[in-house]
């Protein structure tokens, strides 16, 4: 799958969430697009558990 396919895909459902389920039902939709292409993104960099847990304890210091 292209990225441009991709992308037509999320903005359909952001669409349908919009129209649908209102202003906070897009949001909700966007929100979760943009973790699950973030957790993408990670997976596709190669990212582990031990990095993720590294990053969180360098945040609490």
């Amino acid at each position: 799958m292209t990225r441009g396919f991709v992308g037509m895909i999320a903005g359909m459902a952001l669409a349908f969430a919009g129209f649908f389920g209102g202003f906070g039902a897009f949001l909700l939709v966007a929100a979760l697009g943009g973790l699950g292409w973030a957790a993408g993104r990670w997976f596709d960099g190669g990212g582990r558990i031990q990095d993720l847990r590294d990053g969180f304890e360098r945040s609490r210091r």
